[in-house]
Formats: structure tokens, sequence, C-alpha cells
């Protein structure tokens, strides 16, 4: 059986990162009752803020104008990292003090994009998307520039000069855009967001039980 799930997300949430390997987990408990069960991935781009300027802006000082200040960013961090532990078999780690500008993610997105539209591999598709979310939250790479997403992208197999051309034009921004627009239809309004088989929706980093359950529930619905 082949089962499909729509993943909305955005490499700059946290919350997209922690729900990527919650949904892991959850594969791995489907699996145990159903081993036959095949799945097919198929990563939706949403911008958290899409005002971002392409240039990327200071990483700290955008979270204190949005959140109200620095004590509420230091608990909402904490908040994260403390859920991080508890993602998937290894748990997720945050290292915030690392990041210095917070990205525009259009040319992130159009990797992705790129990446599935070209047909790469599933297990490659999630290991850039992977890469990017370790990137951003542990080595505190600018995911929003050309020269690290062409190397992040050449490490997931990828041909480094391929990329560096595909970023430089505008290929794939009106996808994107369209994708966009699209997952906007569907009343999504904040990511991470599951859709199971095009028809059974999950908002939010729930527990890998909770998305377990509904993929099962999706499984069982005819």
């Amino acid at each position: 059986m082949n089962l499909a799930i729509d993943i909305v997300s955005d490499p700059v949430c946290p919350w997209c990162f922690i729900g990527k390997h919650r949904l892991t987990s959850a594969l791995a408990l489907v699996r145990e009752k159903h081993p036959e069960v095949r799945f097919q991935f198929n990563w939706l781009p949403y911008f958290l803020n899409p005002d971002t300027p392409l240039r990327g802006e200071p990483y700290r000082a955008f979270l204190e104008a949005k959140f109200g200040g620095a004590q509420q960013v230091n608990t909402l961090q904490h908040e994260v990292a403390e859920a991080g532990r508890d993602a998937g078999v290894a748990g997720v780690h945050f290292n915030f003090e690392r990041i210095a500008i917070r990205p525009n993610t259009m040319r992130a997105h159009r990797l992705i994009y790129r990446a599935q539209s070209i047909g790469h591999r599933p297990e490659d598709v999630d290991a850039l998307v992977e890469r990017l979310f370790i990137a951003h939250f542990q080595h505190g790479e600018d995911i929003g520039a050309i020269a690290t997403l062409a190397e992040i992208a050449a490490e997931c197999g990828d041909r480094k000069d391929h990329v560096i051309d595909y970023l430089e034009s505008y290929e794939g921004t009106t996808q994107v855009r369209s994708l966009v627009g699209k997952v906007g239809d569907l009343g999504v309004s904040g990511v991470p967001f599951f859709l199971i088989q095009r028809r059974l929706a999950v908002a939010g980093a729930q527990s890998s039980v909770v998305l377990a359950a509904a993929i099962l529930q999706a499984m069982n619905t005819h």
C-alpha cells in the first residue's frame, strides 16, 4: 500500500524541524503494524515571514521585535529546545546563539521544489530538507545565500554548478509562489502542517503517537 503525505513547512521554523523528526518516529510506529506500507512525501512551501528581505535580516533583533523583548525570546527558545530533546530517536538540537541571519527562504524552497520536480530519490530529498534545518538551526549558516545552498545541495548528491545556475535565475519562483497560494487556499495558517492521503489534516508539531494515529485512520478510511 502506498500512502501520500504532504508536509507544509518552512526551513526557518523550529517546530517544523521538530515535526519532521516526530513524523519519522510516527512512521516507525505505523510500520510495526503495517510493514507493507510505502510512504510518498511531498514537501510544500510556506513563508513564516514573507516580507523578509532577500538578503535576510538580523535574527535576534527580528525575534525580539516580533515577540516583545529578550526575555520572551529566551523563554520561547528554551521551550523549543526542551521539545526538541524529545523529538524522534536522537532528538533535535538547537544552537540558537549561532544564528546571525534570519534568511529569506524563497531560494531554499526553490531548491526543495527543484529536487522533487526533477525526480531526485525520496531519501535524497529528505536529506536535503534535513540538511537545511541543520544548517540554519545548528550551524547558523545563511540558507538564503546561493553559495551556502549550493554546498548543501552538493552534499546531498546534486551538481553544485547546476544548482548555482538554477538559483541565480528565477526558475522555480513562480511555481513556489503558486504552491504557497494553494496551501493558503487549503486554510493553512501555520506550520508544520501534514495532509495525509489528501483528506486528513494534522496541524502543528503533534506527538509521534498522534501522527501515527492519524496515519492509521487515513489508511482505514476509504
